[in-house]
């Protein structure tokens, strides 16, 4: 069990990491869709965030852009704030307010040193907080966000007894998942499923990616599935379009590097 609620410590290393290897971006130049989450995660690294907070962050700014038109409002600013309300949300005491602005504002401008106690950083706390307010609003005061990332945890505890600890610790199906399901939040589609599909989905390509065959289920017979006892309104038309899914944020990353 340790090996499996390891891997949320483990996801936040992982994330800390990209931030510090990957090649920076200039944010306000590429103006491209999909372009903030990465921005989000990022700022998330540096942050020190709980992998939890970062992805209840990304929730939160993909349902405010679902409620309105992108184009009416700062992006990068909807981001900081959804980065700061994520702290509240998940009570996670390492979010500091000026942390979230000295951050989101140096990385959106490379360069640059973090902001003196002056107007400018009086300004930019002034937005995060009213745009904090207005986030709220637009969604309706329902700040419950359910993520995959505990529904993840039962499951895989589950497989790693089904397959045995040999099949499991051979291969770093934990590690994947995690991955995975953590990467898919860079993505809006990820609200058009359940968190508990979206759990199965990213276990499944882990199986998947290192070719692990469940034991005593038929892959011919989706009622054998290995995943319907434990969710038994997922069907494979679901798996394999949260697996396309998550495919494609890895492809639009890479474009949006390249760029």
């Amino acid at each position: 069990m340790k090996n499996v609620l390891d891997v949320m410590s483990l996801q936040q290393h992982v994330e800390s990491n990209k931030a510090q290897t990957m090649k920076p971006i200039d944010y306000r130049k590429l103006n491209k869709p999909g372009v903030v989450p990465l921005y989000i995660f990022e700022c998330a690294a540096k942050l020190k965030m709980k992998p939890l907070t970062a992805a209840c962050a990304a929730i939160v700014y993909h349902r405010f852009f679902r409620e309105v038109k992108a184009s009416d409002y700062d992006e990068f600013l909807i981001a900081a704030s959804s980065l700061y309300l994520a702290g509240k949300i998940k009570d996670d005491e390492s979010v500091k307010i000026r942390d979230v602005i000295n951050v989101a504002y140096c990385t959106l401008n490379r360069g640059n040193a973090p902001l003196d106690l002056n107007d400018e950083y009086w300004s930019m706390r002034d937005a995060i907080v009213q745009a904090e307010l207005l986030i709220t609003r637009t969604l309706g005061f329902d700040l419950n966000i359910d993520l995959a990332h505990k529904y993840l945890l039962h499951y895989m505890k589950t497989l790693q007894d089904w397959v045995g600890a040999e099949v499991w610790n051979s291969v770093p199906i934990a590690k994947a998942a995690a991955s995975y399901l953590q990467d898919f939040h860079h993505s809006a589609n990820i609200l058009k499923y359940k968190p508990t599909h979206v759990a199965i989905g990213c276990l499944s390509l882990a199986l998947q990616t290192y070719g692990i065959q469940v034991p005593l289920t038929d892959e011919s017979d989706e009622s054998a599935m290995w995943y319907k006892p434990l969710v038994k309104d997922f069907t494979r038309e679901n798996q394999w379009e949260i697996i396309e899914n998550v495919i494609e944020v890895y492809k639009h990353e890479a474009f949006l590097k390249a760029a």
